[in-house]
């Protein structure tokens, strides 16, 4: 087997630990290639005392931390202002403000056991991510080596040129920053009653009945619509804004795929004329707690999105 391929090997978890850190699929997958570049260029200082994926985990790290500024960092709509109504003007930010869906099969490597490809699919769940970004560039490198990774304290020293002390303040901090974020639903794995809660909303979005839908909703739920910085909240303003601006979307589909360790969909909308195929609106990304859903993310660069996916650019009516 050739060295090229034993790196390619990795590409999964090096994306995963890549999008934990930038927040950006697009990025990520740069971040990776220029991690492999450089593993290539440097193969001869590979030493057997560390696994090929930890060695390629060190290099990832470094090139994300050249990539972030102490003060880059990505955000979601619920962030950047207070919730809105559904008469607000709508205002677009460039897609560098805001934190990307990522596909699980990109950013979770397949030859890890289920506990362990669990963990890594709840650790690019959007809330997690999201909270990750609140730390400095540093912090979240040494909260995702020690918290997702299982590295000791003496292994990111070695890794990040720094002591253990410093390793283990920073680690403090990190968790102390985290504790302050609801991170509940970022820890569960899906019930079965959950996957039936899916199913239903499914169901419901395809009939276009907001009441059934709106009644799978948590009280608090949100919805939100990057690269618009509009979000709202609660069944009245989400309802409204289904049967109102967001009317559009009766008569859509919704095509399964996973992301971001969540349930997520492909939504279609249909065409302009009858018989005509449907078109690409969203990547929705569900969010639950309990029995109700929390939060429903509605990403609208297709162009983007859909390919990375897998997702077709029409469906047929």
């Amino acid at each position: 087997m050739d060295t090229a391929h034993h790196l390619e090997e990795h590409r999964a978890a090096l994306t995963g630990h890549c999008y934990r850190m930038l927040g950006s699929a697009a990025e990520a997958d740069d971040a990776v290639q220029e991690t492999m570049v450089r593993a290539w260029r440097n193969l001869d200082r590979f030493e057997q005392r560390a696994s090929l994926r930890t060695w390629l985990y060190r290099i990832a790290t470094r090139v994300c931390l050249d990539a972030l500024s102490e003060n880059s960092r990505r955000m979601r709509p619920m962030e950047t202002g207070p919730v809105g109504t559904v008469n607000d003007t709508l205002t677009q930010l460039p897609g560098s403000h805001w934190i990307e869906p990522i596909p699980d099969a990109l950013a979770v490597p397949s030859d890890v056991d289920p506990a362990e490809r669990l963990m890594l699919r709840q650790s690019i769940r959007l809330a997690f991510v999201a909270a990750l970004q609140h730390l400095p560039p540093k912090q979240r490198a040494v909260l995702l080596l020690i918290e997702v990774l299982g590295w000791s304290a003496a292994e990111v020293a070695e890794s990040l040129d720094t002591s253990v002390a410093s390793v283990n303040s920073a680690l403090q901090r990190a968790r102390a920053t985290l504790a302050t974020h609801d991170l509940t639903q970022a820890r569960a794995p899906l019930s079965d009653a959950q996957s039936t809660l899916v199913d239903q909303y499914v169901e419901a979005f395809e009939r276009y009945d907001v009441t059934s839908l709106t009644q799978l909703l948590h009280q608090e739920a949100t919805l939100s619509m990057p690269p618009y910085s509009l979000w709202l909240r609660g069944h009245e303003a989400i309802s409204a804004w289904l049967l109102g601006r967001g009317s559009g979307c009766r008569g859509s589909r919704l095509v399964p795929v996973s992301a971001c360790g969540s349930p997520a969909f492909g939504q279609y909308r249909p065409g302009s004329e009858p018989g005509q195929p449907h078109q690409p609106w969203a990547l929705i990304v569900l969010e639950l707690s309990g029995d109700r859903i929390t939060a429903m993310n509605s990403f609208l660069d297709t162009a983007a999105l859909f390919p990375r996916f897998g997702l077709p650019m029409e469906l047929a009516p």
